[in-house]
């Protein structure tokens, strides 16, 4: 359960954007996405391999 302390007089609009933060943060909406449709474990391990190279090659572009 999200617990979203609000403080008195606070506006509620600020609140539900706390709220929305903490719900993103948890990775139950992408954990639904990714349930909905079964990939096989190589296309996995691909998509994990294409990602770790991408991230890599940002890594050298920064230095």
């Amino acid at each position: 359960m999200i617990i979203v302390p609000v403080k008195d007089g606070e506006n509620i609009e600020r609140a539900l954007k706390k709220y929305k933060k903490k719900f993103e943060k948890t990775g139950v909406v992408k954990e639904l996405r990714n349930r909905k449709q079964f990939d096989k474990p190589s296309v996995t391990k691909r998509a994990a391999r294409i990602k770790a190279v991408y991230v890599e090659q940002l890594r050298k572009a920064e230095q």
